[in-house]
């Protein structure tokens, strides 16, 4: 391999060079001229396809959500200063990452859910179902303080607890408490 250094020919040359070669950099500064790839007869796996139509779908979200949501500038903006981040980045990575529920505490009909995201959890559903699958009491539970939510319930039975963000991803939890006092940790 020949090795130029100083060359006013080939500095800050990238890009292609006729029809089989190309340039591009290093992240060291180097030059690399090379063939150009043939992907012409590339396959791709349908767990590629759809990893690829994951990409377009948030891709499409992060471009009009970050200029319609200003928490997504909001965030980037707040954490810059650690990673080079934009409403964009935020708002992508929003799309791929549901909320967690990391505790549910039923008292007496009295329910506190502890949900987080990494952007914001936007509303929490809780549902009861009774034994034969019929829903008694849906509704949202009421933020009150950052990550905590509260809901108070008249019936018994199933338990269903939403988390939503929002990219409108969703979690779920379900769970049917045996005592007067019953705690779920995620």
């Amino acid at each position: 391999m020949a090795r130029l250094k100083k060359n006013a020919v080939i500095s800050g040359l990238s890009g292609q060079l006729g029809k089989d070669h190309y340039a591009r950099h290093t992240k060291d500064g180097k030059t690399i001229i090379s063939v150009k790839p043939d992907f012409s007869n590339r396959q791709f796996s349908e767990a590629q396809l759809e990893v690829q139509s994951d990409l377009k779908a948030a891709s499409a979200y992060a471009r009009v959500a970050s200029k319609t949501n200003p928490i997504y500038g909001q965030i980037a903006k707040k954490k810059a200063r650690k990673k080079v981040l934009n409403a964009y980045n935020v708002a992508l990575r929003d799309w791929f990452r549901p909320p967690v529920i990391k505790r549910i505490e039923w008292d007496n009909g009295h329910i506190c859910i502890m949900a987080s995201d990494d952007t914001m959890v936007t509303r929490v559903t809780v549902t009861i179902v009774s034994d034969e699958g019929k829903c008694l009491e849906q509704a949202e539970a009421q933020s009150i303080k950052g990550v905590f939510w509260k809901y108070q319930t008249t019936h018994s039975g199933l338990v269903r607890v939403e988390a939503w963000d929002f990219a409108s991803n969703v979690t779920r939890h379900e769970f049917i408490p045996s005592k007067s006092y019953f705690v779920w940790d995620g």
